[in-house]
């Protein structure tokens, strides 16, 4: 029964004490390109993104932005990709 105790303290102090992780904090307001004369997607994936591959890049613009083809316009504002 002590022992019973001990574990139900020793679990609730462990939750309490815990580091809160960062999947918690509010994402913030997600990123925006202005597409510029002559940009395509490529350009644009390559600009905001040159670390992650431009093809993943680019399918992830057209998910978040609900682009069905590959054209896009000057002026337009393109919801990004968060960095991971």
């Amino acid at each position: 029964m002590l022992l019973g105790l001990y574990v139900i303290v020793a679990i609730g102090l462990a939750l309490v004490l815990a580091p809160s992780s960062r999947a918690a904090d509010p994402p913030g307001p997600a990123p925006i390109a202005v597409v510029l004369p002559g940009d395509t997607l490529w350009s644009v994936a390559e600009r905001h993104r040159p670390s992650r591959q431009p093809f993943r890049v680019i399918d992830e613009i057209r998910r978040l932005n609900g682009i069905e083809g590959y054209t896009i316009h000057a002026g337009q504002r393109l919801t990004l990709p968060r960095d991971e």
